[in-house]
């Protein structure tokens, strides 16, 4: 018996990365598992041929979640497809990418954050549970300075959390519980990689600082724990090398 059996969960840019594995973990422990892409299928669908090789169910469902229609349409593919949709996992985020407009970190990091909650709230049932993913430099970013390309998707993905924790009564109403996950920079990751081109030397120097940066599978098992902890709701659970940033 797994922690989400008969559950269904969307967690939001699960193609690659920390969201893929995420999604896997969530699948183990038996939940259905929606997942999200914004335009590489192919990565998707393998996702969820591996939950499917491995005994789980899962669908893959893409959309840019900018899009109001394309929140709206997987919010929705969870109940069509599965019956339910008891936990979201708010895990896609950007803005270092080139191409996509100077406010798409605000757009992607903030805006849709709250659309995604918004329109799966409305489908959710009291017990369900939101997990919102940011990280350290995010988190902590208006008392500790962040990496200078880094800036404006930390500044970002704090507006995010800050518009997300004012639902908190709204979600309480529907007996919905939000938690948040934070982390240092974590090896392997788009953001990751991107940063250290932007800055070279970027990741390593915070390595050294950190002692330890977690890998994507470490750190997803810690998103993934988050689904169904112990917790009140608004807790923020800081993954390692939080003490400097806490200092």
């Amino acid at each position: 018996m797994g922690l989400l059996d008969n559950k269904t969960a969307i967690v939001t840019g699960s193609s690659r990365g920390i969201g893929a594995a995420t999604a896997k973990l969530l699948a183990g422990e038996g939940a259905a598992i929606v997942v999200n892409y914004r335009q590489k299928a192919p990565r998707a669908n393998k996702v969820v041929a591996e939950i499917e090789a491995a005994g789980g169910r899962g669908i893959a469902v893409g959309g840019d979640l900018t899009k109001q229609v394309d929140v709206d349409a997987l919010a929705q593919a969870a109940i069509d497809t599965f019956g339910s949709l008891d936990v979201l996992v708010l895990n896609a985020s950007g803005g270092m990418e080139s191409g996509l407009g100077e406010d798409y970190a605000l757009r992607l990091n903030r805006d849709a954050q709250i659309a995604m909650l918004k329109a799966a709230a409305e489908r959710m049932k009291p017990g369900s549970r939101v997990v919102f993913v940011t990280s350290h430099q995010a988190h902590f970013i208006d008392t500790v300075e962040t990496i200078g390309a880094y800036e404006p998707v930390a500044r970002s993905k704090r507006a995010g959390e800050t518009a997300l924790r004012e639902l908190i009564p709204w979600l309480s109403e529907k007996g919905i519980t939000f938690v948040v996950v934070s982390g240092d920079m974590i090896e392997g990751t788009i953001t990751a990689t991107l940063l250290d081109r932007a800055e070279p030397g970027a990741i390593e120097a915070r390595r050294e600082a950190a002692g330890k940066l977690y890998s994507v599978e470490e750190f997803a098992a810690e998103v993934a724990k988050m689904a169904t902890a112990d917790v009140e709701t608004g807790h923020t659970e800081l993954v390692g090398g939080a003490q400097q940033f806490e200092a």
